[in-house]
């Protein structure tokens, strides 16, 4: 038997726009809550960054939380728990770290109710370095999904390594890359991508299969893929007692006739090679019922974009911090300072008036982490003036406010000073990155 466990990462950063996130909603989230209501077989495992979550109910989207509560609650539906506001864990403090962790499981459960109670988790990007092992063990977590360049041994297909923490273990499951992306970058069909996973069975004995990808993929980014993809998938892979008869033709006003006679001859041949009930799509966590624990081992610093060469250069999170990206550099430097104020800011406040603008500074901050204005600063090939330049006000924000506290408190002149000096240098940091922005 071949296990498949899809998994689906929802997220858009808190400086999306309301129009962007409104196709998006239209586009993507709406069709695949109501796909995977169709689809009553059907199993995913799904990350739901709770500033989303957050986002959907402000604007009037809350349709979309529901329907994910509702399949939860119908066994449809694993979730699993993340960083709040999408920063990159391995790059920020761990304190922060745990904050944004603690963060994404109240706000989610508020919303989604005891069905929120997740086992795994998705750090965003898939990014690791070990100090993310600690916040997500401390946090009831017991499982990672970590990119397929992480693993540092041979590929496991029916064994499910470990990674160590005090004694206790934490089960870690590596992204089938290949297939992921072959997914995400329309390079497949469902014919095809079935008899990949044929290819993987071994001649007696279970295997199991992991893709994770943006929930966006389908629908957002590749129009219709939830339909001519997903959709299909899950249908050619329905084991034979769920049959209930022919689905109901819901892609013939997405593509040309033409088309959808050779995606459904597509999909009859493609049933002919699942149907022996060979394959069967399962949630992550339920793997851990199927499979024995392996070897414990520690994964490499990476994430899910990282290429074997990014690795060899010592450049584990090109996206987001690279060894020779100017603005990423910067970036980081002034987020450092961002952080460091305020804590200064939140241990002076000794009246309320110090209060008010460490409070406010403490939860701009949080959102100041999120990790899109690294990513449209990559030029690997993303690249946007404006969104860098939202990052960077946000951190602005949180240095304004963390000073302003900071001259209103009860530190030392001397620290007051050296506040200070942290917002003239932050100052300068602007500069270097908006004249950056400018020439290139």
């Amino acid at each position: 038997m071949i296990y498949l466990a899809p998994l689906l990462h929802f997220y858009q950063p808190s400086t999306q726009f309301h129009r962007v996130l409104k196709k998006v909603c239209n586009e993507s989230y709406r069709p695949l809550v109501n796909l995977f209501h169709e689809q009553s077989h059907a199993k995913v495992t799904v990350n739901i960054n709770a500033v989303l979550t957050e986002m959907l109910d402000e604007h009037g989207m809350s349709d979309v939380i529901d329907g994910l509560r509702d399949l939860s609650e119908m066994g449809r539906l694993e979730f699993v728990g993340s960083a709040k506001y999408h920063p990159i864990l391995p790059l920020i403090p761990q304190e922060e770290m745990l904050r944004q962790i603690v963060q994404n499981q109240q706000t989610n459960r508020r919303y989604f109710g005891k069905t929120y109670s997740p086992m795994g988790f998705f750090s965003p990007e898939l990014c690791y370095s070990r100090d993310i092992v600690r916040p997500i063990y401390e946090t009831g977590h017991r499982w990672l999904i970590l990119g397929g360049i992480a693993c540092p041994v041979a590929w496991p297909t029916s064994v499910i390594h470990q990674i160590r923490i005090d004694g206790q273990s934490l089960a870690v499951f590596f992204r089938d890359d290949v297939l992921s992306n072959r997914i995400a970058f329309k390079q497949t069909d469902v014919k095809s991508f079935i008899e990949q996973l044929r290819a993987f069975a071994p001649k007696s004995g279970d295997i199991y299969v992991v893709t994770a990808m943006d929930a966006e993929t389908f629908g957002h980014h590749i129009r219709h893929w939830e339909d001519i993809f997903l959709a299909e998938m899950y249908e050619a892979l329905q084991p034979e007692e769920a049959e209930e008869g022919p689905r109901h033709a819901r892609v013939e006003h997405l593509v040309q006739p033409v088309d959808l006679v050779k995606q459904q001859s597509e999909l009859l041949r493609t049933k002919e090679v699942a149907k022996t009930g060979e394959i069967r799509v399962v949630t992550i966590s339920q793997l851990l019922e199927l499979f024995p624990a392996g070897s414990y081992l520690e994964p490499k610093e990476s994430s899910w974009s990282t290429s074997a060469e990014d690795l060899q250069a010592g450049n584990p999170y090109p996206l987001w911090k690279s060894k020779d990206n100017v603005i990423h550099q910067l970036q980081w430097q002034h987020l450092k300072i961002a952080i460091e104020l305020t804590r200064k800011a939140e241990k002076g406040a000794s009246n309320e008036a110090a209060k008010y603008y460490a409070d406010l500074a403490r939860g701009l901050l949080d959102r100041a982490m999120q990790s899109d204005q690294f990513w449209w600063a990559s030029r690997r090939p993303m690249w946007d003036i404006n969104l860098v330049n939202r990052g960077l006000m946000q951190q602005r924000e949180v240095v304004f406010n963390a000073y302003k506290a900071i001259r209103l408190g009860n530190l030392s002149e001397d620290e007051k000073t050296e506040a200070y000096y942290r917002v003239i240098v932050s100052r300068d940091l602007r500069t270097k990155i908006t004249d950056q922005l400018f020439i290139l």
